[in-house]
């Protein structure tokens, strides 16, 4: 198992961030290591100077938080995002669609982000809104798409993560895509657990960051 601090995607998503509020964060994040600072578009260019030269990624959310756009500007949004040099996209899939079980379209909106934007990309379910069967074809929805990894939740809309959701969605994926839980991960334990359970990324709120980082020890703390 990796140090904690690697499996942590840091949410710096407020909508009403001021620039120093979003400086500050992504800043923080960098400093404890964390695998990606997942940012608002309008952070981009913030972020991959605040990133630059560090361990810590920057991601970006695209489609956020409904998953709703049309699948052009989903692609076009993965094409802009590639072209301004981020290192992850975490998309929102049309879990309306999924609810309708309008599979073909669910896997054509994935599909084209993935292809537009030729980096890592997570789909975010938004599993609360999901009942399992449709969370389980989620996953091989995603598969299908040539997706990188599924994620629960996007912390915007009804309870994150939760164990029995993440259990089927690592089933499920049985090593053919990797799995992010987002949302409600607060603490080491919670995180730790999500990882023994064969998760791959952890998404967490910028602020329980620090406090998960200390419980596990692994970084040394200095002052989603």
């Amino acid at each position: 198992m990796l140090p904690i601090n690697r499996y942590l995607d840091a949410a710096v998503l407020v909508p009403n961030y001021t620039q120093d509020e979003a400086r500050a964060a992504i800043e923080k994040t960098v400093e404890l290591g964390a695998a990606t600072a997942c940012v608002r578009p309008c952070d981009i260019e913030l972020a991959k100077q605040i990133c630059s030269g560090s361990d810590t990624g920057v991601c970006v959310v695209l489609g956020f938080p409904h998953g709703v756009q049309l699948t052009a500007s989903k692609a076009d949004e993965a094409k802009r995002y590639r072209d301004l040099g981020v290192d992850e996209i975490d998309m929102v899939a049309n879990y309306g669609f999924a609810r309708s079980g309008m599979w073909d379209a669910v896997r054509d909106d994935i599909a084209a982000v993935v292809q537009a934007g030729q980096l890592p990309i997570k789909v975010i379910f938004e599993t609360s809104q999901l009942d399992l069967p449709t969370v389980e074809k989620m996953v091989e929805v995603c598969i299908e798409a040539s997706a990188t990894f599924v994620k629960t939740s996007t912390g915007f809309n009804g309870e994150g993560a939760q164990e029995d959701v993440v259990e089927a969605m690592v089933r499920v994926a049985a090593g053919r895509i990797k799995v992010k839980p987002s949302g409600g991960i607060r603490d080491y334990a919670r995180a730790a657990k999500f990882v023994a359970m064969g998760a791959d990324r952890l998404g967490v709120g910028w602020g329980s960051c620090q406090a998960i980082c200390d419980q596990n020890g692994s970084v040394s703390g200095s002052g989603y």
